[in-house]
């Protein structure tokens, strides 16, 4: 992965939150060691309240491949929530470039990457809800 010498500013929009939710908004800037799942690995989280539909945000990215994960804790656990399955997410997500949780896991890095170069500003990231 390059790391740029200089950090870029990026504009990210968060669509479709549910603000009959409580909890916060998590946006989360990873590499590509973490994604989707380690939270802790993520490069930058910025903790949002759910307290209206559409929220922007402004994330300073210092690598060049980046993908973005925004979760809407409801529970306030830092993590994604199952549902009984334990397969299925409980709470609302979503990724960059639209990609989705299939029958087949979580998203791969190379599904949700974005690169500087190509970038469309803002990035526009939409919740998706159980």
């Amino acid at each position: 992965m390059a790391h740029s010498t200089l950090a870029h500013t990026i504009e990210v929009k968060v669509n479709g939150i549910d603000t009959s939710r409580k909890g916060q908004i998590m946006v989360m800037l990873f590499g590509k060691d973490g994604f989707p799942i380690n939270h802790e690995k993520a490069l930058k989280t910025i903790y949002l309240a759910p307290n209206q539909a559409t929220h922007n945000v402004r994330l300073s990215v210092p690598i060049s491949e980046f993908a973005i994960k925004v979760l809407h804790d409801e529970d306030n656990s830092r993590k994604t929530t199952k549902n009984w399955t334990g397969i299925v997410p409980a709470e609302g997500l979503g990724f960059s470039n639209g990609v989705t949780i299939s029958w087949r896991g979580a998203p791969k890095f190379k599904d949700a990457k974005l690169t500087l170069s190509g970038l469309s500003n803002p990035v526009q990231i939409t919740l998706r809800y159980p």
